[in-house]
């Protein structure tokens, strides 16, 4: 069996990185950047009124009360078409330009409007409530850089700075296949022994919210056959994903379907808890991921092995899972030779610390605790007998590649 550094390690040194595509901002959100995205424009492009008022210059109001002749009005998108001498004002909203010769606004609160003139109340400063061109960024300002997730701030960011399509990494196409006589899809269960398939949309739902596009392919029945003619839709994809026939019974199929097809196997067996016959090969050089079929060993197989494999396809630069440490909430005994990852809530004591307790099942067919699951406490091998506030490792499953 091999170490699950080591198989990650091994399957992530196998990927390729994704070609880039061209997309409207519209479809940008959650996109990984394939370029440097440079400001075609200045924001604001010239210098604007922060605030309803008055556009003045500043030494004439360096003492007040004052009088002041307003000669003009401009709003919004208008064009100045006056200039402002001593003595004189200017109506000016929020957002429109400064006229010339202006060098502040008196924000309106502060005056007293008497017919075309105004009695300033309180000075101002050169500058004051006036955002100068470039506030926000200048044009050909760096503002986002390749390898950047876009977050809707991102996007409308770019859209600022007048770029409306962008260069981003290809969604990698990740096909899925269920195998198993007794496995149906939800609402089609007939006998009591059937079992509904939860793996692929389970599969299907992590593969989207990290990156990827998955493509079901169906479910495929203990026949050999039977797998050999589904997989051919795997054609065109950037990965294969099975689940169930991945172990050593006589209905245990995908090795010996795939093999006679293409499959080279690169390693078979991993030294965890859930998830030990987990298959890596090539399928006709497509990257096959064999997980097991019961689902809590399949996602966390996913979670280990394919989400890492699609944030390298992506060019992300945070690729493997991060460890957390917390306290342990529960007495654990001595684990085997298998690295285990245990599904378990994360809680808050009364000093801020977290606490990490497992479930007190763990039977690798309880897709409710994994549901209910804040985190998988993982455990090295051959570790030691633990106890209550003991601090331990775990990987947070309430967070994704997605953000706001």
């Amino acid at each position: 069996m091999i170490s699950v550094s080591d198989a990650r390690k091994n399957i992530l040194a196998d990927q390729a990185l994704m070609p880039s595509e061209l997309v409207s901002l519209n479809e940008a959100l959650g996109r990984v950047l394939a370029e440097d995205i440079v400001a075609r424009r200045s924001q604001p492009p010239i210098s604007v009124s922060a605030m309803d008022g008055y556009a003045v210059i500043a030494k004439d109001v360096e003492h007040t009360p004052v009088t002041l002749q307003v000669i003009d009005t401009i709003a919004a998108g208008r064009t100045p078409t006056k200039s402002i001498k001593t003595g004189e004002a200017i109506r000016i909203f929020t957002g429109a330009p400064i006229p010339q010769g202006a060098d502040a606004v008196v924000i309106q609160e502060n005056t007293d409007k008497h017919g075309d003139n105004i009695i300033v109340k309180e000075s101002v400063t050169t500058g004051r409530y006036i955002r100068p061109e470039g506030l926000d960024f200048k044009q050909g300002s760096t503002l986002l850089t390749t390898g950047k997730v876009l977050t809707s701030r991102d996007v409308g960011l770019i859209a600022a700075m007048n770029v409306s399509w962008v260069k981003v990494k290809r969604r990698p196409i990740v096909a899925i296949i269920a195998t198993g006589d007794e496995i149906v899809l939800p609402g089609e269960n007939k006998k009591s022994s059937d079992i509904v398939s939860s793996n692929t949309f389970a599969l299907a739902g992590l593969i989207n919210a990290s990156g990827g596009t998955a493509l079901t392919l169906g479910i495929a029945k203990d026949e050999i056959q039977s797998i050999r003619d589904i997989s051919e839709g795997a054609q065109g994809a950037d990965i294969l994903v099975t689940t169930g026939g991945a172990s050593v019974g006589e209905h245990d199929l995908i090795q010996s379907a795939l093999t006679e097809i293409g499959l080279k196997i690169k390693f078979w067996k991993i030294a965890m808890r859930p998830g030990k016959p987990l298959i890596y090969g090539r399928l006709n050089n497509i990257p096959m991921l064999g997980f097991p079929g019961n689902p809590v060993s399949s996602m966390v197989c996913a979670i280990l092995f394919l989400k890492p494999v699609l944030a390298a396809m992506l060019g992300l630069a945070e690729i493997e899972p991060k460890l957390e440490n917390g306290l342990l909430g529960k007495e654990l005994e001595k684990n085997d030779h298998r690295e285990e990852y245990l599904r378990a809530t994360i809680s808050i004591d009364e000093r801020g610390n977290k606490i990490i307790t497992p479930f007190p099942v763990q039977d690798s067919s309880m897709f409710s605790r994994l549901a209910m699951s804040d985190c998988l406490l993982v455990r090295p091998p051959n570790a030691e007998k633990a106890s209550i506030n003991d601090t331990v490792s775990y990987i947070d499953l309430n967070t994704g590649m997605l953000k706001i």
